[in-house]
């Protein structure tokens, strides 16, 4: 702040900015950090990143969805957690099907509103 001669409330809003690009993120003790410099990340929830997938490859109803180890591969993270995600978007009426040697497709597409 007293390098830029900002006040501390331009600051936290810059950093809300920040922040919400996905460029920095808050750190116990009231710091801040880059997340990876010059990347940006998605933030969203999980399920909501997941049903991008519909729209961003172009699926139409009825489609075969991606299984749950290649979701996993592709976001880094567990099959249990994207277990998870997909029964949130099954109830949620977006995929149908899954489940132990099932094969999930495309119930519903997902508008911008929806994934935002």
């Amino acid at each position: 702040m007293r390098e830029h001669k900002i006040s501390r409330g331009v600051a936290l809003r810059a950093f809300g900015v920040l922040q919400k690009d996905g460029v920095a993120e808050p750190v116990p003790g009231g710091r801040w950090r880059v997340v990876r410099a010059g990347e940006r990340v998605d933030r969203r929830p999980l399920e909501d990143r997941i049903a991008g997938i519909i729209t961003d490859e172009g699926l139409e109803l009825g489609a075969t969805f991606p299984s749950a180890s290649v979701l996993a591969t592709r976001f880094g993270v567990s099959r249990p957690t994207i277990s998870k995600a997909l029964d949130r978007l099954e109830a949620a009426g977006v995929l149908a099907g899954g489940g132990q040697g099932r094969v999930r497709t495309v119930r519903a597409v997902p508008t911008r509103e929806e994934r935002s």
